[in-house]
This record gives C-alpha cells, structure tokens and sequence, in this order.
C-alpha cells in the first residue's frame, strides 16, 4: 500500500472515532511534506504499517506497554507534585501493548533522521550505541525518575537553558483567538477540574500544536488567578493508531493514563486522562523540547543515553518484564538496533519522496494563491 492509500485509510478511520478539523489536517498533509523528520513525526500510523516487515525479527520481541510514537523530539520538561523540575517522555498518544523493540528502532530512527538533519551532531552507529547503552542501565538498575534537582546538574543546565521567556510564551498563548462556537462538555468539564480553583472565568481558544495529533480537536482554557495567567490544555485522544494497522491483534482502550501511572516517573499532577480527552497545564517550563532550541555546545552522547533510560523507566510499568527483555537482548546480533532504524529510515524516506511527489501540486497551487494575494 502506497503512502497516499495508507493516510487516506487511516484518516477515515480516525474520523470514525472523534472529529476532524479539515483544516488543521491539511495543515498537517503540508508538514508532512516539508521534511523528513516532520514526516516520521507525523506518520506512526504508517509505521506501525512496514515496521513488521521491515525489521521482521525485532517483531517478535517480547510485549510491553509502549511509547510507540517516540522520537528524540517527544521529551520534555514538567513540574511534580513537589514543584521540582522533571525530564522524561512528554506525549503517550499512540500507546498500546507492543513489542519493546518499537519504541527502540524507532527513537533510534528518529536519532538517524535528525544527523542527517544537522539536529545531532554524532555518528549514527555512536547513537544507537548510546540509546540502547541507557535503556539497559534503566533496566538494570530497576529505572529512576529523572528529577532535575539534586542530581542530573547537565541536563538542568540543558533544559533551564531553553525555558520560554515567561513574557513570550503568554504573549503567544494570549494571540490565540477566543474560539468560535461550542466547545464539547466533557472538554469543559476536563479544563474545570484542572484548574486551580473551582468557579474561575476563562476563555477557551483553539490550538495548532504537534504533528501526529493536527486534525483532531484541541483546546486551550485560558484564566487569571492568583495575580497571574494559567492555562489548560485538552486534546481529544483516539485508540492508538495500532488499531487501525492490525485491528485483529490490537486493543481499543485508550491506555494514557495506565502508562503515566505505571511508568518509573515523578508525574506531572496537572497531566488527566478525563472523559476521552488528555488535559495538561501549559506553562513555559511544562512542554516539549525540540533540539533546535537547546545549547549548541551540549553532550549528546549522554543526552541519548538518557533518552535510553527514560525508555526503560516506561517499560518498566509493565510487570515482571525486565527479565524477559534482558533475555532478549541478549540474543540479539551485535549492532542490530543501527541496522533496523537503517533500514527504517530507508523505509520512512522512500514513503517521504511519494507523499512530497503527492503534495507537490497542492504546495504549488498554495504558493500560487498567496502571490496573488500580496499582487
């Protein structure tokens, strides 16, 4: 099945569980299309698709609950119930039982993409080496939270060092335009008991954010309280995408929640499965962190392998696992995760040229009109 084929099923199919918004999903269709990198972020659905084929052996690895949709641009920063600053995995939209190896070929993949990008400045055998390096670590040592604030000095200087300016981060939130319409009741009833106190006055906006979740609804209550802003998020969830690749093998449960629970992980108070819609605070140091925005003089060796570990503290949640895996590993040939994500991102890019021949008229005629506009 072609790229096109695969996206417009899988669009079909997600429409038949939440709504779409046409436009942000063809503001999507356009990401895709700029980049390799966007196009991985923006295609799990596919990859769930090729992977087995692909990487045939790695397949047959034993089950977890897994990230699924992971990348080296899916961690963040949040504060815990304690207020402190915690790293870790930041989305669980696609998270479902799978083989661990996904979650590693395909943070492994991500790595590759981003040194062909000039994001990561290492050797692609190097990253796979560090990544895979972390991830037995975490399961070794039974996982840690990564709490930035006794330990882990590098990688709060490397994370303090790109939290949004206060002043421009709700300086864009407050440019969001008040929405137009009827916002669902169970997103209003999601925002309301995130909120900080019961009874406050907001305004919800719509919110174009992230690149495998475009098309679906996404919400942002916007409030004042306590002599300064505060704002929640709420994104309308689906079941994973896997679902739709292998909906004989995979279940519908939504497992959100199950995973922030379950994982090895100081969590985000403000972060709720509520009523089919994941509600978190946004606030300049609760977000994701992409690598462009980081110190250019950072130690990416070690920031891989920490990306590694944090891995293993979410596969870690699923019961009596570690054992299983470390079994597993050890069977595996020298270098393998370097050549499955090789072979991965052979696989991603061939379907990137098809969707950019695909989208070319569509861009043009895009580019075309704006001309005219300006004209």
């Amino acid at each position: 099945m072609k790229i096109q084929k695969a996206t417009a099923s899988y669009e079909a199919w997600l429409g038949k569980q939440l709504k779409i918004l046409p436009a942000d999903l063809e503001h999507k269709h356009r990401a895709m299309a700029s980049d390799p990198f966007p196009f991985l972020r923006a295609t799990f659905y596919r990859w769930m698709q090729v992977w087995e084929e692909v990487c045939e052996d790695a397949s047959s690895a034993p089950m977890v609950l897994a990230v699924g949709d992971l990348h080296v641009e899916n961690f963040g920063t949040w504060r815990d119930v304690e207020g402190r600053l915690t790293w870790g995995i930041n989305d669980f939209d696609e998270v479902a039982e799978m083989p661990y190896t996904v979650d590693l070929v395909r943070l492994a993949t991500s790595a590759h993409m981003a040194i062909k990008e000039a994001k990561l400045q290492i050797a692609t055998r190097d990253a796979c080496t560090a990544i895979l390096e972390g991830y037995l670590k975490g399961l070794q040592s039974g996982g840690r939270a990564f709490v930035l604030a006794e330990e882990h000095h590098w990688l709060r200087m490397m994370m303090t060092g790109v939290l949004r300016d206060p002043v421009a981060f709700w300086g864009k939130i407050d440019a969001l335009p008040t929405l137009r319409g009827k916002t669902p009741k169970d997103a209003r009833r999601a925002f309301e008991k995130l909120l900080p106190a019961q009874g406050l006055k907001y305004r919800i906006a719509h919110r174009i954010a992230g690149l495998g979740s475009l098309g679906r609804e996404r919400y942002v209550a916007i409030a004042e309280y306590a002599g300064g802003k505060v704002a929640r998020e709420a994104k309308a969830l689906a079941p994973s995408a896997c679902v739709w690749a292998n909906p004989s093998n995979a279940s519908r449960r939504i497992r959100y929640q199950d995973i922030l629970d379950s994982a090895v992980r100081s969590i985000d108070p403000f972060v709720r499965f509520k009523g089919g819609w994941i509600v978190r605070r946004l606030a300049p140091d609760c977000s994701r962190v992409e690598l462009s925005s980081m110190p250019k003089e950072r130690d990416e060796t070690r920031l891989l392998r920490a990306m590694g570990f944090e891995t293993a503290n979410v596969h870690l949640g699923t019961p009596r696992v570690a054992s299983k895996i470390l079994a597993d590993l050890k069977k595996c040939p020298l270098h393998w995760l370097h050549v499955d994500s090789e072979n991965m991102v052979k696989a991603t890019l061939a379907d990137y040229n098809d969707w950019r021949e695909f989208m070319a008229p569509a861009v043009k005629t895009k580019v075309g009109a704006k001309k005219k506009k300006k004209k």
